[in-house]
């Protein structure tokens, strides 16, 4: 198997309100998607940020449409073979309308919350698609997997490409910042030493995660990295 790469895509920014930073105050985020290059075609994981009056004057954000940020990285819609979403919030699927019938591999669970539940995402960016829905763990194309990870959402996955040296793990919205994910990691540690408790809690899929020798974490809203 030739090496499978991982790119980022810059889909701009936005500006996060203090009451939903958990710091009371005001954060900038950028939004992430990554593309995949793999020897059986390109796989594009999330697709930026859609647009509404209100979403627009609620998060203020400045957006690289996706042909725009593809064409940043040199490639282009018409190259990718297959699309995912960490999961349907507004800003990682804005860019869905314009797959056309490009498969987009989304867990199931989170595909029906998208569509019956009000206010939940824009429901004009969620139509049309050809989604491909999926349950728990899924190989989309040799060494790349999609693997739940609950939290953000019920639906929210990550994406894992194996590699003899480690993972590279795209861990969407799994975490807001590489250093939460960095705390949950050192957690993990802590338990599987048998350090005396109390300890924090951490999501059950940080252990599947942290099994696949992880050796570079991507993040949706941070451009910082988490590696060992």
């Amino acid at each position: 198997m030739a090496d499978i790469t991982v790119r980022r895509v810059n889909f701009g920014y936005f500006v996060r309100p203090a009451e939903e930073t958990g710091t009371g105050v005001l954060r900038v985020e950028p939004c992430l998607g990554y593309i995949v290059g793999h020897p059986r075609g390109m796989i594009l994981f999330d697709t930026g940020m859609g647009s509404h009056p209100d979403v627009d004057a609620h998060y203020r954000p400045r957006r690289t449409g996706l042909g725009e940020a593809l064409a940043a990285i040199g490639t282009a819609i018409s190259d990718i073979r297959i699309a995912a979403n960490c999961h349907l919030h507004f800003d990682h699927c804005g860019g869905n309308p314009l797959l056309g019938q490009i498969p987009v591999f989304v867990q199931g669970i989170e595909l029906d919350t998208a569509r019956q539940t009000p206010d939940y995402t824009l429901p004009e960016l969620i139509d049309g698609n050809r989604f491909e829905r999926v349950t728990g763990e899924v190989e989309v194309l040799t060494s790349v997997f999609l693997i739940p990870t609950p939290g953000h959402t019920d639906g929210h996955q990550s994406l894992i490409v194996r590699q003899p040296d480690g993972a590279v793990i795209v861990a969407g919205q799994s975490h807001d910042t590489a250093t939460q994910y960095a705390a949950d990691q050192l957690a993990w540690r802590a338990h599987r030493d048998g350090h005396d408790q109390p300890l924090p809690d951490i999501p059950a899929w940080v252990d599947a995660l942290q099994q696949l020798d992880p050796r570079v974490v991507y993040f949706a809203h941070d451009r910082s990295v988490w590696t060992p």
